[in-house]
């Protein structure tokens, strides 16, 4: 009996826990289109999940704690899931709805890479944490949580690709022809050893405002894309944070260009970098192109082949 009850506790435990994907996401469209009063940046922007991400388990705990495959990864405070986590507890204390719980993050999206890894695993906290707590929020309460979090989490609460506004807490979904225009597009991404912190690459573009893109002029590249219906994927790319990163990080755009040249390819940056992307032809020569990357950034540079979700 005593092992039937043992084997039955080890069960109820295993199911009790949860994986979540939380999946990197390109920007394919970034225009940042001017400085707020509140100090944030407005930005019009289509951002589309990939199907390579970091996954967090997640299982009911007395209190809140994280590990993480990665050391370089902070545990504390500072990282969005424990934020996250706080932020649905409180949001459910009048329920009772979780005690705590224990996570461990296996990282796998680079950090300071503009690939939202830090808010897709926020976001992956919430939706953990609701699952377990049996479903106390509702979407609209969720999307309220993850906008709290981080301009670009609530982007994704959606499983494919969506338009931003606002300072990206704004989120719609893509309309459907448009979306299939780009869902399964293969892609691959590439990042240098270097990263660039968000808040200084916004605060190059406030201390040149002839780097914002009109908010009229971003609306009208948008809706051009969407009205054309043969436009490909590779017609909307745009990113007016490329400047200021570019002026100071020069090996991203020399090696964009030699793609370019040899390849024929269409590379932009993600966010604010500093990792970038191009859209692949089904035939491209992929080990020739990431030979090309290692050959300009170096060996420890990051390259992954993915697909748009």
């Amino acid at each position: 009996m005593d092992c039937f009850v043992a084997a039955l506790l080890a069960m109820t435990r295993v199911m009790s826990a949860i994986s979540v994907f939380a999946p990197a996401k390109l920007n394919l469209l970034l225009a940042v289109t001017g400085r707020r009063a509140d100090g944030f940046h407005d930005l019009v922007s289509v951002a589309a999940p990939l199907d390579f991400g970091d996954t967090l388990r997640a299982e009911p705990a007395k209190g809140i704690t994280l590990e993480c495959d990665d050391p370089a990864v902070p545990c504390d405070e500072t990282n969005l899931v424990l934020k996250a986590a706080s932020a649905f507890a409180k949001a459910t204390a009048d329920r009772r709805a979780l005690a705590g719980a224990s996570f461990f993050l296996e990282k796998r999206i680079p950090v300071g890479a503009g690939l939202g890894g830090g808010s897709s695993d926020a976001v992956a906290a919430l939706r953990a944490l609701n699952s377990l707590a049996g479903g106390p929020l509702g979407a609209a309460q969720l999307v309220e949580l993850a906008a709290k979090l981080g301009s670009d989490c609530a982007l994704f609460l959606h499983d494919g690709p969506v338009v931003m506004r606002g300072r990206g807490e704004r989120v719609e979904p893509l309309p459907a022809g448009a979306a299939q225009r780009l869902r399964g597009r293969r892609v691959l991404i590439f990042k240098p050893e270097f990263s660039i912190a968000t808040p200084w690459a916004y605060a190059q573009m406030a201390a040149n405002p002839a780097t914002y893109l009109p908010a009229v002029e971003a609306e009208a590249r948008l809706v051009a894309w969407l009205g054309d219906a043969r436009a490909p994927a590779e017609a909307l790319l745009f990113n007016n944070m490329e400047r200021a990163a570019f002026a100071k990080f020069v090996a991203l755009p020399a090696l964009l260009d030699e793609l370019r040249e040899k390849f024929g390819l269409a590379p932009r940056m993600s966010g604010s970098g500093s990792a970038c992307f191009a859209l692949l032809p089904e035939d491209a020569p992929v080990p020739a192109i990431t030979a090309a990357v290692r050959a300009a950034w170096g060996a420890s540079a990051f390259v992954r082949e993915a697909r748009l979700a």
